[in-house]
């Protein structure tokens, strides 16, 4: 038989189960009413497809790291990683500046490095402060690339972006290690 503290726990997850998804159905249907609102919105409905891929996908994909891991670190590690990956490729799209192959290198780099790693915790918080000093040396690279001194505030937008998503990876970097050193102490 069950215990009320089992069951206590599975109907928690199951209401942040439905909050997910309510809140990605929430993002893919605001461009919706932002198209019935203002006229500075034009969605396809292929636009419409591709968000719906990639918002349900960051979702299974966490899904997918509840079910495997019971660690809250390696959960909080693998939810900002898909955050940060989410906002990489939206953020690339929606500017649109000639730069974006390297970007989406970047989300390559921690897709293959976490097979690499077989999604282990340690191997993750490798390959996610790798990926930390991939995005770091590529914002210096385009904001010191001749084509962004000629934008106004280029180079200084470019390192704040830069900056931000790498403080990202960084901090996904930090819940795998927790994770890996909670799994260490565990096994000792």
């Amino acid at each position: 038989m069950i215990g009320s503290s089992e069951m206590g726990g599975a109907a928690a997850r199951n209401y942040w189960r439905m909050a997910r998804w309510t809140a990605a159905l929430a993002l893919l249907l605001t461009p919706l009413v932002m198209m019935q609102i203002s006229d500075g919105w034009h969605w396809t409905p292929g636009s419409f497809v591709f968000a719906g891929i990639v918002i349900g996908g960051i979702v299974l994909l966490y899904e997918l790291a509840e079910r495997v891991s019971e660690s809250r670190a390696y959960r909080a590690g693998v939810a900002v990683a898909l955050l940060t990956s989410f906002l990489t490729v939206w953020t690339t799209i929606v500017r649109d500046d000639g730069n974006g192959i390297g970007f989406f290198l970047l989300v390559m780099a921690a897709v293959v490095g976490g097979f690499a790693a077989w999604f282990r915790p340690a191997g993750m918080a490798r390959t996610m402060l790798g990926v930390a000093i991939m995005q770091a040396l590529l914002s210096l690279a385009i904001a010191t690339a001749p084509s962004t001194a000629s934008m106004p505030d280029g180079g200084s937008r470019i390192l704040l972006f830069g900056g931000l998503f790498t403080a990202l990876w960084l901090a996904s970097a930090t819940f795998f290690r927790a994770a890996a050193r909670s799994a260490d102490t565990r096994q000792a």
